[in-house]
């Protein structure tokens, strides 16, 4: 648990740093001319957001948590949404939600699959918005030289949602392989077939929750469409406010690339790469203060006010499933 305080700690010096070293002392300026409203618009499109989560959550569930009430979801969102920017690669996400929907009856192979098919879902959309942006650019002849931008998250989106495609249609053959090298790894054989067992009652889950009718998979992915739109128009009413303007999907560009690149940096939230990415692709186009405002400001919506709003949320809710659970891990 320490660790991840510092984690966390670091993230956030991480976050702060870099914009400000970029914008110089004239960034001070740049975030007082910040309308008060626009702030406030975007951060209630955060709640929006959530909501969106929420009723995608109750969907996917499909009644399998009983009576699952709008605002229970919300707050198990919520929580989840903090556990996910506070921890490195968002991995405490899945464990809060995994703790979370178990107190509701929900088996761990159940919602390791529902967790799966919302991540699927996003994957869906946002290979849908990069081909999107493609064909802008292409449309448009915007500085075709950066197409690669386009053209890898795209690559390796697809190969992705191929590889779990050829996964499921041949799991048999994947957990046979599985097998031999852990065997070759010395893993104990109770605990290959452990981990068989419970591989197979999370593949289960995911073909039964794929298998739910069309019309609840076409309301997910709307609600995910809607819920990314949404939060990807964010960084666009940022630079706005600041009297700048950029294409939205040259902002939606740079926030794909620099959340995928925060990732790399193992941060909570993806501090610091997040920062210096999309400073870096917005800096030749409104200068480096203008920059360095609308980055600090975008990620306030998006990255610190998850935390403020989550926090007390995440303890109320999942704190103490959450430890139990980080403390098993340990001892195991």
């Amino acid at each position: 648990m320490k660790r991840i305080v510092w984690f966390l700690a670091l993230g956030l010096i991480a976050a702060l740093t870099i914009p400000i070293l970029i914008g110089g002392g004239g960034i001070v300026d740049e975030l007082r001319g910040f309308p008060t409203s626009q702030l406030l618009l975007m951060l209630g499109m955060i709640v929006v957001c959530w909501n969106l989560n929420a009723l995608r959550l109750r969907v996917l569930l499909a009644g399998r948590a009983g009576r699952l009430p709008q605002w229970r979801a919300f707050s198990i969102v919520m929580a989840t949404e903090f556990a996910i920017c506070a921890t490195p690669g968002g991995t405490g996400g899945p464990l809060t939600l995994l703790g979370l929907l178990a107190r509701r009856g929900v088996r761990p192979a159940q919602a390791s699959a529902i967790f799966a098919v919302d991540q699927l879902t996003d994957l869906l959309f946002f290979l849908s918005g990069l081909i999107g942006v493609a064909i802008y650019v292409l449309i448009e002849a915007v500085n075709l030289e950066l197409g690669w931008l386009v053209g890898l998250p795209t690559l390796l989106l697809i190969t992705a949602l191929v590889l779990l495609w050829l996964t499921l249609s041949n799991y048999a053959r994947v957990m046979q392989i599985t097998g031999r090298w852990l065997e070759k790894l010395n893993v104990k054989r109770r605990s290959r077939f452990g981990l068989a067992r419970r591989l197979l009652h999370f593949r289960n889950s995911l073909v039964e929750t794929l298998q739910l009718p069309r019309w609840q998979l076409l309301a997910v992915f709307l609600l995910c469409c809607a819920h990314w739109l949404i939060r990807y128009s964010i960084l666009y009413l940022v630079i706005q406010g600041l009297g700048q303007h950029i294409d939205w999907a040259w902002t939606f560009l740079v926030q794909m690339v620099s959340m995928a690149a925060g990732q790399l940096s193992f941060l909570p939230g993806g501090a610091g790469g997040a920062e210096l990415t999309s400073s870096a692709m917005l800096t030749p186009l409104i200068g480096a203060q203008s920059a360095a405002a609308a980055v600090l400001i975008w990620r306030f919506v998006t990255y610190y006010f998850y935390l403020l709003a989550g926090f007390p949320i995440f303890l109320a809710t999942a704190g103490k499933a959450f430890l139990r659970m980080m403390n098993k891990r340990k001892r195991g």
